[in-house]
Parts: C-alpha cells; structure tokens; sequence
C-alpha cells in the first residue's frame, strides 16, 4: 500500500462521512477536505501516522460562499509526501476547534488567523494576539476582502505590551524591541532568577507591512517574485522560488530541467553566504570577533560570484514563474568552479580552527538544549533540527529543482545544543560545494523560460517546500482571477523556530540569551513578511545618498526633503 492510499484510508476509517474529499492534482500532494466539527481529529490521526506540522493558512471566501477557508499543512518526510487538510466555517460562526494542544507548533497559525481573519479557535491555550498591534480597533480583520490594503486606523497614545505573567521570584529583563543583540526590532520579556532564566514571553510582528495581502490585491503573478525574493535579506532566491514552484503547481506547469538546474545553483550560492554570514554572527555573539571577520572576508568571494552572475551581490532577479532570467555561460562556470576550490580551502582552515577552539567549545556546548523529543513536537526546521537528530532536509525529503540528481549528505548531530547547530552549519558548507561542482558538471542543454497561458485557471491551489539555509520555507498559493493570487501565505523557517525559543531558553544563564537565540539566525522580517512599500503617493523612485542620510536621522528629516 502507497502512503497516500494509507493516509486516505486511515483518515476515512477514523472520520467516516465528515470527509468531504480527497485529491492528489499534483505528485506527493494529497489534499484532503474535511467537515470543520472533524478538524482536530484529522490533525490528530496525521499526526499519530508520523506526520510533521508545517502551516496553517486562511482565506477569505465570503463573497464566493459565505466562508472563511482553514487549511493545515503537514509533511510525511520518509514518503516524500505533503497532506492539505482543507475545512471552512460559516463567516457568521467562524470557529473552529483549535489543534494546538496536540499540535503545540500550530499555535501561531492560529493565533494569525484569529487577527487577520476573525477565526476564533475554543481550547487555544494562549489566545493573545500575535501579528496586530494591542491598539489595532477590534472587529477590524486585515485579510478580509473588505478591508482595502492600504488602511491605516489611528494608533493609541500609549499602548503597553500584554505579556504573560512572570513566575514566582523573578524578575522582568526587557530585551527589544530595540536592543544590541537584535538586529531587528522584537520584544522578548525574560523572566530571571538572579541569573538563571525561567520563562520568556515574545512580541513580534512589528515590521509587519502585510506582503500577502498587497500581492493579492495590487501585484499581478509575474511581479510577485521580485517582492517575494525581497521578504528576507538572505533568502531571495529561496522565496523566488519556492513561490514560483507553487504557482507551477497549481498550475500544472513543467519547466525545464536546464531551469531547475540554474535554481539548484543559485539556492546553493545563496546557501553559502548565508551559512558564512550566520558562523560570523555567531563568533560576534559569544565575543570571539576572529571567526566574526575571517568567515565575513570568505563570504565576500561568495557575494563577489552572486555579482558576477545576478549583477547583485544578492542572489535577486534570477527566478521567475516558469523557469530562470540568466543563463550560466561556460565563463561563469569557471568563475564558479574557480571560487569553490578557493573557497573549499579557506573555509577547511576555519573548520579547524574553530573545532578545537576551547573557549567556543565552553560558550556553545550544553547551551540553549533541546531535546529530540522536544525538537519533533515544536516542528523545528534546518540546522536546529538537526542539531538535535533530526534527519529533516527538504532536499532529501521532498526533491524539487535538480535535487533528485544531487548526492549528498545531511549532516546531523545529538548535542541538541548551540555546539550542534554550529557543527551542521560548517559540515553543511562542504556539502553546498559538492551539490554546485555537481550541477555545473550535468547541466543539460535546454530553455530558461517556459511559455505560461495568459491567464492561469483560478482557485487551484499549490504547495511548495524549499530548504533555505535556516530550514523549510512554505509556500501556499490559491491561484485567483485579474492575474494575480486569491491568496498567497509564506512561511519562513523562523516562523517555527522561533516558537521553541523560550524552551531553549529555560534553565540557561541570561548571559547566553543572544546566542541561544542566534542560533536560530532568526530572520524577524521573513517571519513578519515585511515590504518596503511607498503606498502613499503610489511613485516608484530611487533614493539617493542625501535623502537615505535625512531618512536615517528621523521622520521630520525624512518628511523636510519629501
């Protein structure tokens, strides 16, 4: 028996008449509707079958049929299978019974569609807001259809944060939303026993500049790439293309296997710099600034390449719906080829330097533990996941682009702590060389581009996982009319990661909060899906030096050369 005949099977002999459907449009996709009332069970009977919880997402159908849709996402990585779990609520009575006290992970996506939706979820264990503002105006839900993308209700005076309560005996440290050790604007209160951390309570979501709904509204199928590719500092072409591949799903559309093999490429490249980035970050956060600048001086090669390639030191503008922009000409081949043996070189000595390096050694080992146990019921994703012996790699595990072709391993350790997560990263950088030489030496001939219709048939809806270098990215797309998505929902490796951060925590010395929280490379924006967008005037311009300069010394600046 396949799994997807297993799931179904399971499913229908648990829940009878409530389901509602099953289909598989697309290969490993299995998408099951179920009555709302059965929800929580089908969650459940995934989840005792071994699957993974990835993502909720919600959709506004009022117009069509007076629903508000619910979907939960779930991988069952050995079988290279995804299952949709589809149900809808009345717009009248939009409840549903919420799944995270078995499924602690789905409780953020839970929580966003309590604020962005309306949904109320009876038995949430922590029904707070999570993405609007505590002065946002009640019974205001930013993704209803009614609600124009550009709405700004007047914010209160003087709002204070609705934190949890702090336990017994300790003490209130405020960490953000402005702080050091955060290169993003977040709050965390953590809870102290003199030095030891007891509890923590997170506020986000404060760069939330609502990316999803400008793309259903305002953005057509083929410029939402370069918005996506812009959601994360680090991750463009993952986003580009884990955006692109969903829409390719939904659509039913094959590029070729030149293209896939370009993506593969530029996914590796990017996965480079980015690990780079992250061991330099790292070394800064535990006071060792050697491996902050030796790793920061390797990474320059790589950003040097994505120039060479892209015309950006970023890896932007290279993936598109239907294939890549770009070709890899036998000349950038080389200047590849030429900068991964320099490169496998210098990062081979950073490697043993930092190995043996006792003072990392004490900074990093038995810091930030988390159990495997642990690991498996908050979801975790990426290098932190494996940190703590989970062999879970979207590469592997559900192949897209030229992956299926590449071999390579995945590097995994059982410390389950900062030492592990440390350890995958640099091992993974010797794999990422090895998936590139890889490509570049069986690249076949063919198109970039593909030809897409005109107009892509409306309400069918596509999955997508990529392996960005902090873990699984999810996409989600419903595709809609005027050329453009019915819906579009992201979800970063953050977005999981960052849940398990006050477990992480628990039990450590406060003076290792920015580490245990660094090794997650928390990216706030990606997890907050923030845009720069000037929705005021609706022009399109660059700014120069001068008026960047009046930006960044306040608004009355800023406002004075407008």
């Amino acid at each position: 028996m396949d799994a997807l005949t297993r799931i179904e099977t399971e499913l229908r002999s648990r829940l009878g008449p409530a389901v509602q459907g099953l289909s598989s449009p697309q290969p490993g996709r299995l998408f099951v509707d179920v009555e709302r009332r059965a929800l929580r069970p089908a969650a459940k009977a995934l989840i005792d079958l071994g699957a993974r919880y990835m993502v909720g997402i919600g959709w506004d159908e009022i117009a069509r049929n007076g629903t508000i849709g619910l979907a939960h996402t779930f991988a069952f990585d050995a079988d290279h299978v995804a299952v949709v779990l589809r149900a809808a609520a009345p717009a009248g009575d939009p409840s549903f019974e919420s799944i995270t006290p078995d499924i602690p992970s789905a409780g953020w996506s839970e929580r966003e569609y309590q604020d962005l939706l309306g949904l109320t979820f009876t038995g949430h264990p922590k029904p707070k807001r999570l993405v609007l503002a505590d002065d946002w105006p009640a019974g205001v839900y930013p993704l209803r259809k009614e609600v124009p993308y550009n709405l700004e209700p007047p914010a209160a005076e003087d709002v204070a944060y609705r934190l949890d309560e702090a336990p017994p005996g300790t003490t209130v440290v405020p960490i953000g939303p402005f702080h050091l050790s955060l290169h993003e604007p977040e709050h965390f209160a953590v809870y102290v026993d003199g030095e030891t951390i007891k509890g923590c309570d997170y506020r986000g979501f404060m760069t939330h500049r609502g990316i999803e709904k400008l793309c259903q509204t305002q953005v057509s199928y083929n410029e939402v790439p370069f918005v996506a590719e812009r959601i994360c500092g680090i991750c463009g072409s993952v986003h580009a293309c884990c955006y692109s591949q969903a829409v390719e799903a939904a659509a039913g559309l094959k590029i070729s296997r030149r293209a896939e093999y370009i993506r593969t490429i530029m996914l590796e490249i990017e996965r480079l710099h980015s690990h780079l980035l992250w061991l330099g970050i790292a070394g800064h956060l535990i006071g060792f600034d050697t491996v902050f600048m030796q790793a920061w001086r390797v990474r320059e090669k790589v950003m040097w390449l994505a120039e060479r390639i892209t015309g950006n030191r970023k890896t932007y503008g290279m993936i598109v719906i239907g294939g890549v922009r770009r070709d890899i000409t036998p000349e950038i081949r080389a200047g590849i080829e030429d900068v991964l043996a320099a490169l496998e070189k210098e990062v081979l000595e950073l490697k043993r330097a930092i190995i043996g390096d006792s003072a990392i050694h004490r900074r990093t080992k038995g810091v930030g533990y988390l159990s495997k146990e642990e690991a498996v019921r908050w979801s975790l994703v990426g290098p932190v996941a494996r940190a703590r012996g989970l062999r879970l790699d979207v590469r592997k595990d559900h192949p897209y682009a030229a992956y299926d072709d590449m071999a390579f391993d995945v590097p995994v350790a059982d410390s389950g702590d900062v030492w592990g997560t440390l350890v995958v990263r640099v091992l993974e950088i010797f794999e990422s060389i090895s998936i590139l030489r890889q490509a570049l030496a069986g690249m076949p001939a063919g198109p970039l581009l593909i030809e897409a219709p005109e107009a892509l048939p409306p309400l069918r809806h596509g999955l997508s996982m990529v392996e960005a270098p902090r873990g699984e990215s999810v996409h989600y797309v419903i595709t809609g009319e005027e050329n453009r998505p019915e819906r579009w929902r992201v979800r970063a490796p953050t977005y999981p990661n960052l849940q398990a951060v006050p477990q992480m925590l628990l039990d450590n010395q406060f003076a290792d909060f920015p580490i245990i929280l660094g090794q997650i490379d928390p990216c706030f924006s990606c997890t907050d899906r923030v845009a720069v967008i000037d929705a005021g005037s609706g022009r399109r311009r660059i700014l120069g030096r001068t008026e960047l300069e009046a930006l960044s010394r306040g608004p009355e600046a800023g406002r004075s050369r407008s």
